[in-house]
């Protein structure tokens, strides 16, 4: 499992079809901080997340087993809204937390 970060939708109207029905997100995965690493890629929505949502992603074989990707042709799924974390007893990250103000 990865932490990402939506940063857009992806629509295909031509595609296989057993593609149909599933909401194609752009994800940009993110370190334990926050920060956006690495290049974006498409996952497939499996919990009706949206843009700006910190999600929790799966991939490569994994990413086929949920409800809604089971022997689907997907590499990536997004299988989680996140809420919050912490790393070593440090909060992160919390969904809807008024931002930091740094005192720099």
């Amino acid at each position: 499992m990865q932490l990402a970060r939506i940063i857009g939708t992806v629509v295909a109207t031509r595609k296989e079809p057993s593609l149909n029905g599933l909401r194609l997100m752009l994800v940009r995965p993110l370190d334990d901080a926050g920060r956006e690493i690495g290049s974006p890629l498409v996952a497939a929505d499996a919990v009706g997340a949206g843009i700006d949502e910190v999600v929790l992603i799966a991939s490569g074989s994994s990413a086929r087993q949920t409800q809604q990707t089971d022997k689907r042709p997907v590499d990536a799924v997004i299988m989680a809204i996140v809420d919050s974390w912490d790393v070593n007893g440090e909060e992160k990250y919390r969904k809807h937390a008024e931002p930091r103000v740094s005192e720099e």
